[in-house]
């Protein structure tokens, strides 16, 4: 019976006053949420909300904060609210740990 590595968090002193952009490329409606990967240079996330009244974004941030473990006011889009592909800036985690801790390095 193997078992998982556990992920390597990233150290204080990684993500001081760090910033990263994302582009994430979002399935809602999806029949579980979670990521799921790379697509074409973005980030893949699946969401089992659908993109009414916000629902979907809010999906994705709290979807987001967990996998990286962040607060969700640290997870805001940029743009693309009303598509699918979207950007969004990560506060206080830069963009190598931010992959490595998605598994999408």
């Amino acid at each position: 019976m193997s078992r998982k590595k556990p992920k390597a968090r990233p150290t204080p002193a990684d993500t001081a006053d760090a910033h990263a952009l994302l582009e994430v490329r979002v399935i809602p409606r999806a029949g579980r949420s979670g990521i799921s990967g790379v697509r074409d240079g973005a980030l893949l996330v699946k969401l089992a909300a659908a993109p009414v009244d916000g629902a979907a974004n809010a999906e994705l941030v709290a979807v987001l904060a967990e996998a990286l473990g962040l607060p969700k006011r640290s997870i805001e889009i940029v743009s693309g609210e009303r598509s699918r592909s979207k950007r969004v800036r990560l506060t206080g985690i830069n963009r190598d740990a931010a992959l490595l801790l998605l598994g999408a390095a």
